[in-house]
């Protein structure tokens, strides 16, 4: 088995069940930071399929994407973060 049935047939399928019950989770979250933590996951899920399409076509600019990506996700979690302990101080 080389490195590309292994990121194609075992890789990519447990991404792709764990982005499936992930957006499930985000649908049905009973509180709001419940949904922060699974968009946050969602992102960090994303970056792992970019980077798997971008070793099996050879093309390293994808990994510059996720990068930023994760950046972004990165600055809201921190931002909601902020947002948490400012609301938690005004009550």
């Amino acid at each position: 088995m080389t490195l590309y049935d292994y990121l194609y047939y075992i890789l990519l399928p447990i991404l792709s069940i764990s982005i499936v019950l992930l957006f499930l989770r985000f649908l049905m979250g009973p509180s709001i930071v419940d949904r922060v933590i699974t968009l946050d996951l969602l992102i960090t899920t994303g970056i792992g399929v970019i980077a798997i399409y971008s070793i099996t076509t050879n093309q390293p600019t994808f990994l510059d994407i996720a990068m930023i990506l994760a950046l972004i996700a990165f600055l809201g979690t921190v931002a909601f973060s902020y947002y948490l302990e400012k609301r938690n101080k005004n009550e």
